[in-house]
């Protein structure tokens, strides 16, 4: 892109930074970050650099708590296994969480059996807790239920 002759760089108009780098890198240290738009307040988890509430273009990084109230939740099959759970013998759902924070998300709730779904789907909604899981090369975000909020 040119303007009288100078060129202008991409970086010039457009937000260089890495979210994406950013985002994990807070999960290695423990940190769940989302990002809040500078016009209406909503919050992005996981962060974008703009509202996808209002569309507006500015939003600033924010540590959010990684808690959260389990909504609904379901037992995976096999098409849709997370094989590097499987392979270690984790038991784990997948259900919707929404973080105290306002954002509703897909994740993984670690700990959960096929007695133990059986036993909470009546007590739902029910409060989780972040679990900042080693993949190996990467921190990825878990949940596990906060037994201290009901048993």
């Amino acid at each position: 892109m040119t303007d009288n002759n100078n060129t202008i760089k991409t970086e010039d108009f457009w937000n260089p930074e890495h979210i994406v780098e950013k985002f994990w890198n807070g999960l290695a240290e423990g940190k769940v970050l989302g990002r809040k738009c500078k016009e209406c307040g909503a919050i992005e988890f996981p962060p974008h650099l703009a509202c996808n509430e209002c569309g507006y273009h500015e939003t600033e990084w924010i540590e959010l708590s990684g808690k959260g109230t389990l909504k609904s939740f379901v037992f995976t099959g096999i098409l849709n296994a997370r094989l590097e759970l499987e392979d270690k013998g984790v038991k784990y759902v997948c259900g919707e969480v929404q973080l105290d924070e306002g954002p509703s998300i897909n994740a993984i709730i670690l700990g959960i059996t096929k007695k133990k779904g059986r036993e909470i789907e009546p007590k739902l909604p029910l409060r989780v807790k972040p679990v900042f899981f080693d993949m190996g090369r990467y921190t990825t975000l878990f949940f596990e239920l906060d037994e201290d909020s009901y048993f």
